[in-house]
């Protein structure tokens, strides 16, 4: 059983968009069309920024993205890894690990010496993919956790 790291194309983007709207979404105004619309704006950019998506036996079991700018900017940083997401039922097989890790492979074929994240859960995980954590805070009474990697 082998993951197959690719691109995303645009047949995946109504997968990817739930697997995205499931993660992060559920709960709020954003439908899955909002991501979707995002998504396929992101696919027809200048390649800077990426959208991966990982294969399982012909299956998209997950997805992660490459962007220039994350969340309402509360830093003035650039590039970011975000929205990485592994379907529950195919996790802890290193998918999540393998999609951080073409990232930091698109950064890095880009000229990108630093990369960062957001995170509110998984700062362990990150840590242990050489991740380091450059700022807490609080928003909304939630953790946000500011991690950076540095590529060179």
């Amino acid at each position: 059983m082998s993951t197959i790291i690719r691109p995303a194309i645009i047949a995946d983007i109504p997968l990817i968009a739930r697997l995205r709207w499931q993660a992060f979404f559920d709960g709020t105004d954003r439908t899955e069309d909002d991501d979707a619309a995002d998504l396929l704006a992101l696919l027809a950019g200048d390649g800077f920024e990426v959208a991966l998506v990982a294969e399982l036996e012909g299956e998209v079991v997950g997805t992660c993205l490459m962007v220039r700018h994350e969340l309402p900017p509360a830093h003035d940083l650039s590039p970011w890894l975000a929205g990485l997401v592994v379907a529950a039922e195919h996790r802890k097989l290193g998918i999540g690990a393998d999609l951080v890790a073409a990232i930091e492979a698109h950064a890095i074929d880009r000229g990108i010496d630093r990369i960062h994240l957001y995170t509110g859960t998984a700062e362990p995980f990150y840590e242990r993919l050489r991740w380091r954590v450059a700022e807490r805070s609080i928003e909304d009474e939630e953790e946000t956790v500011l991690m950076v990697r540095d590529l060179a």
